[in-house]
């Protein structure tokens, strides 16, 4: 198990980055929705010189927008993108019993889809690894407000976890990637500001906060898949 290294209050997202490379001391991986958030955090890595994989989870329901950038930033940056799917025998129990939308009928059939299609495919994801990154932001929503720059993933066998943009601002964010032309979703312009499963997201209204357009039929302390329990 890694120890946590201690990161100065004045740190950048570089900064972060690098303190979790190598503490780490093994092979750490960015998992990739494709948001603003991933985009950025390749740009930094990238623009720092440092190796970072990256990863996804193709949840089988994702928007052809989405699969739009991952073609760009793989054209961009000539990366690799590990791709990760669910097992299909889970998920055709799952549509056979439950039908295609159970995820709206309760809060524990939302949980029974996220883990299917997300938490699982997660933890084959970070087998071998010494760390992950995320884009989380305390910004995000009331489940994020206490994120740490770095910490021990207990839940993921206690490798690290970066969070290098924790304390990004949306427009502080907004600015970094429209500056350098960087790749974006074309669901942003359509007023989305969070991207999941299709079904599972939508435009947020003015005056709402980032997260409301997912799973908007839940109280947002419940607004986790499972890929960041805390």
């Amino acid at each position: 198990m890694n120890a946590v290294p201690e990161v100065p209050a004045n740190a950048t997202a570089q900064d972060i980055l690098r303190l979790g490379l190598e503490a780490a001391k093994g092979p750490v991986k960015l998992a990739c929705s494709f948001s603003l958030e991933d985009v950025a955090i390749i740009e930094l890595a990238k623009e720092a010189g440092l190796e970072i994989g990256v990863f996804a989870l193709d949840t089988g329901r994702l928007n052809e927008e989405t699969y739009e950038v991952a073609d760009a930033l793989t054209e961009r940056y000539r990366i690799q993108i590990d791709w990760y799917f669910p097992k299909h025998e889970a998920v055709e129990k799952l549509e056979r019993e439950k039908g295609l939308f159970s995820f709206r009928e309760s809060l524990e059939n939302r949980h029974e889809c996220c883990h299917i299609r997300k938490v699982e495919p997660l933890g084959r994801a970070l087998q071998g690894l010494a760390g992950w990154i995320t884009g989380m932001r305390r910004e995000h929503n009331v489940t994020r407000t206490d994120l740490k720059a770095i910490e021990l993933d207990q839940l993921n066998g206690g490798i690290l976890k970066l969070n290098p943009l924790l304390d990004w601002s949306e427009a502080q964010l907004l600015e970094f990637v429209t500056g350098r032309r960087l790749p974006q979703n074309r669901l942003l312009k359509q007023g989305y500001r969070s991207i999941g499963c299709a079904p599972c997201t939508r435009a947020v209204q003015p005056g709402e906060d980032a997260r409301a357009g997912r799973w908007w039929w839940e109280n947002p302390e419940h607004k986790e898949c499972g890929l960041h329990r805390r």
